[in-house]
């Protein structure tokens, strides 16, 4: 089943848009952990099984891993995904764009080191650099295009030509011409539901990945009317901070649940 089947079961299945963004933060991490071998991988694995029935997808951000030297830990997690939850997507956060000869590198990380069913990754240096990713026809390819972040506008609303700004170039290509095996899908930030609507607006039925709700504020109510598809589904929005550091303690992951059941029914309410 390739990335967007498997997503669109996910959403119908578990009757839910949430994604579960994993960012494990060291410093944040419940105290009783701290001290196993896999700290990291222990409190990820805990969220996903305490979870994996109220998402459509996980979302591990690459950096966190990385920074802790925790790389052997998010292949493992990925690897316990896989064989727990294999109805659940895993979309690799990791902002990839390169020239060609180096995505391609960066497209075996994500797909066949890691095995992610999709992977992010950012169009600076346009579509040959987009193009080793959607050669995995049965993998997403989930294009930067407006960022939750307020920086994103310092580029991503530059004027293209005719008043268009960047982000709806962005949004065209991703839905057009390097879209040829239909796996594409465009990261557009809750922190903007303007623009959102846009972007919809633009690209059909794409699939949206849309951080900002939670920590970062985002409207739920907002996000869900601006992106939304006819079919009430279409989004994939995700919520990391605030779910997975629910608690703090040793009922991290009933906490954690807690928080996703909540998110997910409030995002229910709206579509």
């Amino acid at each position: 089943m390739n990335f967007i089947a498997k997503l669109r079961a996910a959403w119908q299945r578990n009757d839910s848009l949430l994604c579960v963004g994993l960012d494990p933060d060291p410093v944040r991490l419940p105290a009783h952990l701290r001290a196993r071998a896999t700290p990291v991988l222990d409190f990820c694995r805990e969220i996903a099984d305490a979870t994996a029935d109220l998402v459509c997808a996980f979302k591990p951000q690459i950096a966190y891993f990385a920074a802790a030297r925790a790389e052997a830990e998010l292949e493992a997690l990925l690897a316990h995904i896989r064989a727990r939850h294999p109805a659940i997507p895993v979309i690799l956060d990791a902002k990839r764009g390169d020239i060609g000869s180096t995505a391609e590198q960066y497209a075996r990380e994500a797909f066949e080191r890691y095995g992610a069913d999709a992977v992010t990754v950012n169009p600076y240096l346009g579509g040959d650099s987009i193009e080793p990713f959607t050669r995995y026809a049965d993998r997403g390819v989930i294009v930067l295009c407006r960022t939750s972040n307020p920086g994103g506008t310092d580029l991503q609303g530059l004027d293209v030509g005719g008043g268009e700004p960047l982000y709806r170039r962005v949004a065209k290509l991703a839905a057009g011409p390097w879209n040829a095996n239909g796996n594409c899908g465009l990261v557009v930030g809750a922190t903007f539901p303007k623009e959102l609507a846009e972007v919809r607006a633009l690209v059909g039925d794409m699939p949206l990945l849309v951080p900002g709700i939670g920590a970062q504020g985002g409207d739920v109510a907002a996000t869900v009317a601006a992106g939304r598809t006819a079919d009430g589904t279409g989004l994939i929005v995700n919520s990391a901070r605030a779910v997975i550091y629910a608690g703090g303690g040793a009922d991290f992951a009933a906490a954690a649940r807690a928080a996703a059941l909540a998110t997910r029914d409030a995002i229910n309410r709206h579509r």
